[in-house]
């Protein structure tokens, strides 16, 4: 097919999720590969979104390509209730990486159905029926999972189910407690939890859930400290901890997943994207001993028709092996030392409009400022139409010169392949340089 049949067969049958149908033009892709994908042109772009921060071993990676025609070749499917080696390899592995005794997994399509079913499985293991939650998240959009996102994507969909209260996590930049340093942000972030617990009532909470550090809205890396003191607090309540890991695991914080830097082991772990980089969809919750306790003798009361289905866990056992054998993660966590970080550090000095740089692995922010005293935002809170027009004209520079960035409200993430070189990771950097030159024109302090 050609680039205008396909965009003309997109345009006709094809909606797109987050969007005005009649006011998008998407981009016919044409292949990928590594760090890269193209258009029909034969446009390259060098990829700093990941897509939709999933694709962490990059495109096209021949052992996981293999693995899925190999098992497409054997078994293409097989319903929950048997056993199948691919879904058996893909558990052990993913249970051996792991924090210590988490080691079942139930395994979903992807990451809201995820977040779900580990809300369900507090639920039922304490008894109790509410979830905290915090404001600047994105938990996914199914009914449940969009209540417990605290970001105005959920605002459509309201009212939601009961049960939801959400709180303030750390963010010192924009800090919701006058904090002046991180350690003033730790220590009254954790206050604002244990207040909202008390006017809750903590004997009716199930969970505290968490995005291990907050991605889509703001790459937001949490104060050291910060974790363990909400494993604390939820150990002294009897509450369950959910680590929402969907964005943040497999390599995209230089760790397995993003927990192992603090110590902290939660009650359930969510995750999907960078298990398998979306290869196949697959998603899944990984449960300590205690939680699958619950369901030793009790059925669990929930399901999903290709739960753990064996293309998807086949690429999962290739993406997994192929990490340890690449030493992948290391890789990211070297990557975002020794070249992101210091380059956008960079970056800062050079441009007025970037307020701040933050970030983990390949898992890094540029926050845009019209005024680096105010911190004014580039562009206004959820902004849309011509007050977005700022982060719109620095997102067209980037692609303009090949780079594909990754935007949100007055941000650019910086969150390329774990797989991605250090020479394309300056190469990505130097366009950004560019790019940031429009940003600087907005710039009124």
């Amino acid at each position: 097919m050609t680039a205008e049949e396909v965009r003309s067969l997109d345009r006709a049958h094809v909606l797109h999720s987050w969007s005005a149908q009649d006011l998008i033009d998407p981009l016919p892709i044409a292949g990928a590969e590594g760090s890269y994908f193209w258009d029909y042109s034969g446009k390259r772009y060098l990829d700093f979104s990941s897509q939709l921060v999933n694709v962490n071993i990059g495109y096209q990676h021949p052992k996981v390509v293999a693995a899925i025609q190999e098992q497409a070749a054997r078994l293409t499917t097989i319903q929950p209730s048997f056993a199948n080696d691919a879904r058996s390899q893909a558990a052990r592995l993913i249970a051996e990486v792991a924090p210590n005794g988490l080691d079942t997994v139930f395994f979903t399509n992807g990451g809201a159905e995820a977040i779900e079913n580990a809300v369900r499985m507090a639920r039922l293991h304490t008894g109790r029926g509410k979830v905290l939650a915090a404001y600047r998240s994105y938990h996914g959009a199914t009914a449940g999972a969009i209540t417990l996102t605290g970001d105005p994507r959920r605002w459509a969909s309201e009212p939601s189910a009961p049960g939801v209260v959400h709180f303030w996590g750390p963010y010192l930049y924009r800090s919701a407690f006058h904090a002046e340093d991180e350690e003033q942000e730790r220590d009254r972030a954790l206050q604002h939890l244990r207040d909202t617990l008390m006017v809750e009532g903590p004997h009716t909470v199930a969970a505290i859930l968490l995005e291990t550090v907050v991605g889509t809205n703001g790459i937001l890396v949490p104060p050291d400290g910060y974790l363990q003191g909400v494993r604390e607090i939820c150990d002294e309540h009897g509450i369950l901890l959910i680590a929402d890991e969907v964005m943040a695991g497999f390599g995209r914080c230089g760790e397995w997943f993003a927990v192992d830097r603090w110590g902290v082991t939660p009650d359930l772990i969510t995750f999907a994207k960078g298990v398998n980089s979306g290869y196949v969809p697959l998603g899944g919750v990984v449960l300590s001993d205690a939680v699958r306790a619950s369901f030793a003798t009790t059925p669990y009361p929930g399901g999903l028709t290709y739960s753990g289905h064996p293309l998807a866990c086949a690429s999962a056992v290739a993406s997994i092996q192929a990490f340890h054998e690449e030493g992948i993660v290391g890789h990211a966590r070297r990557l975002g030392e020794e070249v992101i970080g210091p380059g956008l550090a960079k970056l800062a000095t050079r441009h007025a409009s970037v307020g701040e740089v933050r970030g983990l692995g390949v898992f890094w922010a540029i926050e845009l400022v019209r005024d680096r005293a105010t911190r004014e935002p580039l562009v206004p809170f959820n902004a849309g139409g011509e007050a977005a027009a700022p982060m719109v004209a620095v997102a067209a520079a980037c692609k303009e010169r090949g780079l594909w960035p990754m935007t949100n409200m007055n941000r650019v993430h910086v969150v390329p392949p774990c797989t991605t070189r250090r020479d394309e990771a300056e190469e990505g950097l130097a366009i950004l340089d560019q790019a940031l030159e429009v940003a600087d024109r907005f710039v009124v302090g």
